[in-house]
């Protein structure tokens, strides 16, 4: 059975046949006389079609993504870091995007274009099969992050979009901006998380405190690029062209971490770092 096409995910109203040909890249990272570098350079996909998505695993030995090829099919795959080897997780009928690592490390979830183009956040099995959908009352998610176990931050396709935050225990659904980025991070061990605010230029970055239920500018950017991490070491990091950039919080300044143009990368959309086993895997629209 043909999927259906998870427009919201990319820009409204975008045809399938328009979607970016993108690649992962997978990089090693060291500290070497105070600065940060890359080696080991390694496209892992190297074919035509949509590869994104990426999350490392628990485990560290492998990254989690999405695939879609000329068949049209959206499957959530898993590349070996040391075999080098892919492996079709889902194979299903339905379509699986944003794959994510739950903290209590009893699986990954999904957000998933069901048959009747609900979109829900499902649960699976390492192994890609199927566990039970996670939250039966919500639909129209576009992106989600866990603040833990109870707790999930999600992108709902409203109009506007907005950045809501679930507590599964006791179904509270509270509403924390609209137009958000889709991107929002858990912020290291704490309960406070941030997100961004797009306006026609910038992008403007707060950071949440759930337990005072505050919301603060941490800082901003002429661009409206979206993707960006938050690192227990580097603190906020952005994506801009070929570029990753970090954000200095004591001069204020934005300041390039790595550069990745001399590869051939132009544009970077999405990109996740490991910092306990120094792993870098970023996307490159071709």
């Amino acid at each position: 059975m043909k999927k259906v096409l998870l427009i919201s995910f990319l820009t409204p109203f975008i045809a399938f046949a328009q979607l970016p040909e993108t690649d992962i890249w997978l990089f090693k990272v060291e500290k070497k006389e105070g600065k940060y570098i890359y080696k080991n350079a390694l496209n892992i996909n190297k074919r035509l079609g949509y590869d994104n998505q990426p999350v490392f695993t628990t485990n560290r030995k492998s990254v989690i993504y999405v695939s879609i090829d000329e068949s049209k099919q959206a499957d959530l795959y898993q590349y070996s870091i040391s075999k080098k080897t892919h492996i079709n997780l889902t194979k299903s009928q339905v379509s699986e995007y944003s794959p994510t690592i739950i903290p209590n490390g009893t699986g990954l979830s999904a957000v998933v274009v069901e048959k009747d183009s609900a979109q829900r956040l499902w649960q699976f099995n390492m192994d890609g099969t199927f566990k039970k959908i996670i939250h039966e009352g919500t639909d129209s998610v576009g992106y989600h992050a866990w603040l833990n176990t109870d707790t999930l931050l999600y992108f709902k396709l409203t109009n506007p979009h907005s950045l809501r935050a679930l507590n599964l225990k006791t179904n509270k659904d509270t509403w924390i901006c609209e137009h958000p980025t889709r991107a929002f991070k858990k912020i290291g061990a704490s309960s406070k998380f941030i997100y961004a605010i797009k306006d026609s230029s910038s992008t403007h970055f707060r950071i949440y405190d759930p337990a005072l239920k505050e919301s603060n500018v941490y800082a901003s950017y002429p661009s409206t690029n979206e993707d960006f991490i938050w690192h227990d070491e580097l603190g906020l990091i952005k994506s801009e062209n070929a570029d990753l950039l970090r954000y200095n919080e004591q001069s204020r300044q934005w300041e390039t971490l790595f550069t990745f143009s001399g590869l051939g990368i132009k544009k970077i959309t999405r990109f996740v770092f490991d910092s306990k086993t120094k792993q870098l895997a970023i996307v490159n629209n071709l």
